[in-house]
């Protein structure tokens, strides 16, 4: 951990439990993508991952909680994440993809998703009340007005907790800032939900196989 930098604390690649973070879902459509549409969604027995070049978020918050789901074979399971929120996020240059393995014939197929690929803010992918079920994450990170050590249930800069977390603990570890700035993102996560996802140029592709080649990291 670095000290204070111009009213600022940064840490670089630090654990998934310290740091916001940013996804997409392999449900979004083109009226999403028209700003059109509230997402509000979980992934089930699949996880995805996501890169960005840059993520610029004002109202973050962060707690721990256990997210709900099942495995491809429909047992259930509990997964541990970083529930992380942004009042309000810009995202430039995202990917997503997610696997669907095992499929008769064909093998895994892998779903891309890219968006925002520009430098100019109006063109970026554009969400409100963000929030994330993160597993893991890297990114190089800068946040401003940071409070490390809320009571959970007390968060007030972003989103708070999000409804239907039962298993998060309201008296548990929290933390929050005023505006985070993310660069270099790789994260992997279990469910995304949304007021708004705006997001230009939206491509979508399909691929056999898998890997580094074909995710996105």
């Amino acid at each position: 951990m670095e000290s204070q930098v111009r009213g600022g604390t940064r840490w670089k690649r630090f654990a998934v439990v310290m740091v916001p973070s940013v996804a997409a879902t392999a449900a979004i459509g083109v009226a999403m993508a028209q700003g059109a549409l509230a997402a509000s969604f979980s992934v089930s027995g699949q996880s995805f991952k996501v890169t960005a070049k840059e993520l610029r978020g004002e109202g973050f918050t962060q707690y721990g909680a256990l997210t709900e789901g099942y495995t491809l074979t429909g047992d259930k399971v509990h997964h541990p994440v970083a529930v992380s929120s942004f009042r309000e996020a810009h995202i430039e240059k995202m990917c997503q993809s997610v696997v669907t393995p095992n499929i008769p014939v064909i093998g895994s197929v892998t779903l891309r998703l890219e968006a925002g690929n520009s430098s100019d803010e109006d063109k970026q992918v554009f969400a409100k009340n963000l929030q994330l079920d993160v597993e893991k994450l890297e990114a190089d990170a800068t946040f401003e007005g940071m409070e490390i050590g809320v009571a959970a249930g007390d968060l007030s800069k972003g989103p708070g907790m999000q409804g239907g977390k039962e298993q998060a603990n309201r008296f548990g570890f929290a933390q929050q800032s005023d505006r985070a700035v993310l660069k270099d993102v790789k994260q992997t996560a279990w469910a995304t939900t949304a007021g708004t996802f705006k997001l230009p140029n939206l491509s979508m592709s399909l691929h056999k196989g898998k890997g580094k080649n074909i995710e996105c990291y």
